[in-house]
């Protein structure tokens, strides 16, 4: 399960960016705990100066705005292991490794 937080003051943008995540989550259908996270003291321990920030299982992803949608989801998909490539510049994974 994702271990999401939502870094803020409680700001317009900061609860924008909690509606959009809790939005893709729903959506998605992706297990995720979402937690927000006011507490100036915590915030700069994830050595953020500009909120709204989003962190996902300990890593900070976004700060200091509001991703879109796709953006968001792309930030709370798994990240690859242990593979050499991400692809070329057309994206598709070289057949010498990754399979």
């Amino acid at each position: 399960m994702l271990q999401v937080k939502i870094l803020g003051s409680g700001c317009a943008k900061c609860n924008q960016l909690a509606e959009a995540v809790r939005s893709v989550i729903e959506r998605d259908g992706i297990e995720a705990s979402v937690e927000k996270i006011e507490d100036i003291q915590e915030i700069v321990s994830y050595n953020v100066l500009s909120t709204p920030a989003l962190v996902v299982d300990g890593e900070v992803r976004s700060a200091g705005r509001v991703p879109a949608a796709d953006e968001i989801r792309s930030m709370l998909a798994p990240k690859a292991k242990g593979c050499c490539c991400r692809g070329g510049s057309t994206g598709a994974a070289d057949s010498s490794c990754c399979s």
